[in-house]
């Protein structure tokens, strides 16, 4: 049977954790790679013994697959042209920053029969997996996503680079629209959204609260449930989830202080541990190769981009005022 051929555009540090993983897949041929900065592409082309190329177009007939790790603003064109050359296509997220250009996308290749999968890799967090199996029905989630600012990241703000990861998750886990989105934020050491909380409430009653931040000294990355019969908190970072059950407070007020004492039951749930950016190319080379169903469905990626588009255009006219 013969290898999978796979290329991947844009080497930066996405792309550069791509190659690495598909170099070590079996079943897969690193064929090419592509990125404008010849000196990032050819370290790649030495490192793993691939071609390395300036063009995107120029791998058309060379890939059965590619991953396409660019910046935003250039995610509807390549995707687009891959697509219509006949390629399966691994899409970085956001898919793109327009919807009407999403929608476009995911038409071309439903049209074409081929697979287009965005990278939403925390899906594929053993963490992430687990919450669903124990979140039923959730009264309040809070996710936190915090760490300091970097200069990599220039094409986006918070809200599509890390907050769209637990909007993602959040829409999936509590199943139910959007009725109200409430968003304060601001712009502290670039000009677009640095630090971001956005408030979300459903239809079915759930309150959302989500802080996106890289204006944060502290790495933290967090996500809590709150249930009628349990809290729920999962650390990403650790692939880690407690669950505390039966719990009681009380206080105690003496001459000198008032004391909090709190009890309850904390049960730690066993994750299987894998690295999600593996698993999740996995399945995306199953799904183009096998036709295997997608993990999500294209209606609710769709919904994932149409609610952090609403927050981060909330957040621009609330910067204006």
């Amino acid at each position: 049977m013969s290898k999978i051929r796979a290329g991947v555009i844009g080497v930066g540090r996405m792309g550069t954790y791509h190659v690495g993983i598909l170099s070590e897949l079996a079943k897969v041929e690193l064929a090419a790679v592509v990125d404008i900065d010849a000196k990032c592409r050819q370290v790649i082309e030495k490192d793993y013994e691939t071609q390395g190329f300036d063009n995107y177009r120029d791998i058309y007939d060379k890939v059965d697959v590619a991953v396409v790790a660019v910046p935003t603003g250039m995610h509807y064109t390549i995707a687009k042209d891959l697509l219509n050359a006949g390629i399966h296509v691994l899409l970085e997220k956001p898919c793109a920053n327009k919807l009407d250009h999403a929608r476009e996308l995911f038409k071309i290749a439903e049209d074409k029969n081929l697979t287009l999968h965005i990278g939403h890799v925390e899906r594929f967090n053993g963490a992430v997996q687990e919450l669903h199996k124990i979140v039923k029905s959730p009264i309040f989630v809070e996710c936190k996503r915090m760490g300091p600012f970097s200069n990599r990241i220039k094409d986006d703000g918070v809200v599509l680079d890390i907050m769209i990861h637990d909007i993602d998750i959040i829409l999936n886990l509590i199943k139910s629209k959007v009725v109200k989105v409430h968003v304060l934020g601001s712009s502290v050491f670039s000009d677009k959204d640095d630090l971001v909380n956005a408030q979300l409430k459903f239809e079915n009653g759930c309150i959302a609260n989500i802080i996106a931040s890289r204006a944060s000294q502290n790495q933290v990355r967090t996500l809590s449930v709150t249930q009628k019969d349990s809290f729920v908190v999962l650390d990403y970072t650790d692939q880690e989830i407690y669950v505390h059950r039966k719990s009681s407070s009380e206080h105690k007020l003496s001459k000198d202080s008032l004391r909090y004492k709190q009890e309850s039951l904390v049960e730690r749930i066993f994750v299987h541990k894998d690295n999600p950016l593996k698993l999740e190319l996995q399945h995306f080379l199953d799904c183009a190769t096998n036709g295997s169903p997608r993990k999500v469905a294209i209606d609710n990626e769709l919904y994932s981009l149409e609610i952090a588009l609403d927050i981060l255009s909330q957040f621009k006219n609330s910067s204006k005022t």
